[in-house]
């Protein structure tokens, strides 16, 4: 994917928008989505430029909520000297891919750059409308995210093993276009709970549907031992969601069993999502893992369609 590439863009002493991955109560730089942007803001810096970072928190529903106002934020990035502006959800028109808004916020800059992944898969109009308006680019990390989610598109290690977990019923939807690219896909969380005994994804050889245990807050004994056999077979595996409720002790043992054994395994492994992310930093396996992507239902949608609409609006 021929992505526009921040090195290649002028940005002396222009005003660059930059889309920020600002979704998170947390404001401190350990957050791992503000951590992200790190190395874009650093280059911007470095390089001359004067930073305007937009971004949303929540789900205001077009109306001012000073509860998730973006003001928090000043004192997480204070050393970049950025201007923050408000909360976009803020404004009714920043989900509508409102043609006016684009043209108000890309007044506010010179260059756009997208580093937001995780909210890629939206087609809002800071992220598919303001870039028409503007030169722009992908940010640092944007890219990475690409290019190491392509090596499971793109002639990966056989065979390919996906984890989709975690308690949204809407992660199911995803599962045809992980059909094309996966060998074995293990279903775990509270998925199994929503695939009824006569549904075709029970009888899909390419399914692992697991069983849970009487509360439903994690998978059987029987279910850890057939993933962890499938996943000491993988030549790649792709994580999406905890497999049980691995924040309480007692609903541990399937996320860590499964998650251990991706660890363990030989494969390339890329997880992704918040929850995926805070199990793997509670269990101390980060470190092992090859790539964690920032976001959940857009590393899903990417890894499914092969793009994402801001993705698309940047290379267009």
């Amino acid at each position: 994917m021929d992505l526009p590439r921040l090195e290649n863009i002028n940005i002396n002493g222009k005003r660059v928008l930059v889309r920020g991955d600002l979704d998170t109560d947390r404001f401190e730089l350990t957050d791992y989505r503000l951590k992200s942007m790190v190395p874009t803001l650093d280059y911007l810096k470095e390089h001359g430029a004067n930073i305007i970072l937009m971004g949303h928190r929540g789900r205001p529903e077009g109306k001012v909520d000073e509860k998730l106002s973006l003001k928090p934020f000043g004192k997480v990035f204070e050393k970049w000297r950025v201007e923050i502006l408000e909360n976009l959800r803020f404004d009714p028109r920043e989900e509508e891919n409102d043609e006016s808004f684009a043209r108000e916020l890309a007044a506010k800059g010179d260059v756009y750059v997208n580093e937001a992944f995780s909210t890629s898969h939206r087609e809002h109009t800071s992220f598919v409308g303001v870039p028409k308006f503007l030169p722009h680019a992908a940010g640092l990390h944007f890219t990475k995210e690409v290019e190491n989610l392509s090596r499971v598109l793109e002639n990966p290690k056989k065979p390919v093993v996906a984890i989709i977990s975690g308690v949204k019923q809407d992660k199911l939807t995803y599962i045809d276009g992980v059909k094309k690219f996966a060998d074995k896909i293990l279903i775990g969380g509270r998925l199994p709970e929503y695939i009824h005994d006569a549904s075709p994804l029970r009888k899909d050889e390419k399914l692992v549907v697991g069983s849970l245990i009487v509360d439903k807050e994690d998978i059987s004994m029987s279910t850890v031992e057939k993933f962890e056999a499938e996943i000491a077979k993988a030549g790649t595996v792709v994580v999406s969601g905890p497999v049980g409720k691995f924040e309480d002790a007692g609903h541990q043992q399937g996320t860590k069993r499964v998650f251990e054994a991706v660890v363990n395994s030989s494969a390339f492994k890329v997880a992704g999502g918040g929850e995926t992310q805070e199990a793997l930093a509670m269990l101390g396996l980060e470190e092992h893992i090859d790539w964690i992507s920032v976001g959940g239902g857009a590393m899903l949608q990417f890894l499914a369609s092969g793009t994402l609409p801001g993705i698309q609006a940047l290379v267009n």
